[in-house]
């Protein structure tokens, strides 16, 4: 089993959502069952991964004992075990909140989330740019009939622009993929990053448009500026349990840059070293401060929330292109904060949307406002989390990432990140003032109520950012080991390549 570890967090899923196919005829709580045991088994597998690599060995492993820059391999180190382990902890919530009645309403509900955590973990757990697009497209798949399921008129033209979007940046990434190959003869990470190392130099230009239509990709789906349009409406849109799901997607696209980054363009790369990071850095900049006029000028609770996904991936994109060890850290630390109180405000928001009738989610209609008190506290907690007020995990994690900017850099990068925090927090306060305060005491509405799950599902959210804020210290060391282990390019390259043991899957 050991040996194994590093493919069991695909196969898990892979395994549960075609059973949970099979057994959809005997019913919605037989599916419900067996989704709880998948995901009870892929948090076991997940925390053990993170067990075994966090010693600092990367762990390789070859499908069908073909050599790696013939088959697939796959990979996992700090960062990718900590991705893994991260979006298991937030798909459990999200399927707790589903099961409180949304997923009656969508076909093929259960099986479509295990898929989607196929091509999740694939995506983290993969050595091979090919396979990088493979598990995108089994991601983005299983995200389209989750977000179309049950939907009809602004959700299905929203939905429809959203895949469009996607199948363009898809077809992008392959023609990417096919210029790289014909470039350095490989797919391979690690081999790639040799072979770019030692292009010569009438073949760098090319290098470069081939490696920068492949980043275009990344940042579309980390929606970076100006490819950033399609997202807040069509997480907006998406049903909670759903977008709560979306908030690792913007992830899966940073981790791509940041190990293709560090990978393939780190300081052993020679000429290429360091390529894209200052225009990654001035368009994470950009997108802060327009991402926060958004959380400002949001007209609904879950269109803030949706911005405030944006603001934390631009704060993560000049985490990671600043490209020290201090702000990579700090940045992971603040990735997976910020997934987990970002999924838990579109969850919150979902609440106070059916609290308060015809109004819904708007944010300048005056409505009753029954029964406010614990979607109040909920909104407070996420709310001083997400603004970066002392003393929650947002705090923190911005707290490190501007303790650790470059001198030449200070000035500059800690007034965006402090202006953009301001306008969060007035967008925050402003949002909270208008549902809470702002309602109409003498207007009847019905209660809709909380169901204990989804309760369960927000508190869990909530209670993995305050656990993040107790244990800061060891979180944080972790995150700094995984940065350090990145940038070690030369050492990475040689594990993955075949200097140290490999686990191989037993020959075909």
């Amino acid at each position: 089993m050991k040996d194994h570890l590093v493919i069991l967090p695909v196969l898990a899923p892979l395994f549960a959502g075609a059973a949970l196919l099979l057994c959809e005829r005997f019913g919605l709580a037989t599916q419900r069952v067996l989704s709880a045991l998948a995901m009870a088994l892929l948090l076991a597998l997940s925390w053990a991964l993170l067990t075994q690599v966090s010693g600092g060995d990367i762990q390789i492993y070859l499908l069908g004992d073909w050599p790696a820059r013939l088959g697939i391999a796959l990979m996992a180190d700090r960062l990718s075990a900590l991705m893994v382990l991260t979006s298991t902890l937030l798909a459990i919530a999200c399927l707790l909140y589903a099961c409180a009645g949304w997923d009656r309403r969508a076909p093929h509900f259960h099986a479509l989330f295990q898929f989607q955590l196929v091509g999740l973990n694939g995506a983290f757990l993969t050595g091979d740019a090919f396979n990088l697009f493979v598990f995108f497209e089994v991601l983005l798949i299983a995200s389209y009939g989750l977000m179309l399921s049950g939907g009809r008129g602004v959700r299905m033209r929203v939905g429809l622009h959203y895949v469009a979007f996607n199948i363009a940046a898809s077809t992008l990434f392959l023609i990417a993929l096919g210029l790289l190959y014909g470039l350095l003869g490989t797919l391979n990470m690690a081999e790639m990053a040799l072979r770019v190392a030692a292009a010569p130099p009438e073949d760098l230009k090319l290098i470069q448009a081939a490696a920068s239509l492949m980043l275009v990709v990344f940042c579309a789906k980390a929606a970076l500026l100006p490819l950033y349009f399609w997202l807040p409406e069509a997480y907006a849109r998406a049903p909670a349990a759903i977008a709560a799901l979306f908030a690792v997607m913007t992830k899966v696209g940073l981790y791509a840059v940041l190990r293709v980054g560090t990978l393939m363009f780190g300081a052993s790369a020679g000429a290429l070293a360091g390529f894209a990071h200052d225009a990654l850095l001035y368009l994470g900049l950009a997108t802060l401060l327009l991402a926060s006029l958004g959380v400002l000028a949001a007209a609904r609770l879950r269109v803030m929330a949706a911005y405030l996904m944006l603001v934390s991936a631009a704060t993560l994109f000049i985490a990671f292109a600043l490209a020290q060890a201090e702000t990579i850290g700090a940045g992971l630390y603040y990735l997976v904060h910020s997934t987990f109180i970002g999924a838990a405000l579109f969850l919150i928001a979902d609440l106070i949307r059916r609290r308060r009738g015809d109004a819904r989610d708007w944010l300048e209609t005056i409505a009753p406002m029954p029964a406010k008190t614990l979607p109040a506290l909920m909104f407070l907690i996420a709310a001083v989390s997400v603004a970066g007020l002392p003393p929650l995990s947002g705090f923190l994690g911005k707290l490190m990432l501007m303790q650790a900017v470059p001198q030449a850099q200070t000035a500059w990068v800690w007034a965006a990140i402090l202006l953009s925090s301001f306008m969060v927090l007035a967008g925050l306060a402003r949002a909270g003032s208008r549902v809470f305060w702002r309602i109409d005491e003498t207007a009847d509405a019905p209660v809709a109520p909380i169901r204990r799950p989804e309760t369960l599902a927000v508190a869990l959210l909530l209670g993995y950012g305050i656990a993040m804020t107790v244990a800061a210290g060891p979180i944080a060391g972790y995150t700094r080991a995984a940065a350090e282990q990145l940038l070690d390019a030369e050492a990475a390259i040689g594990q993955m390549r075949g200097t140290a043991p490999l686990h191989r899957s037993p020959s075909p």
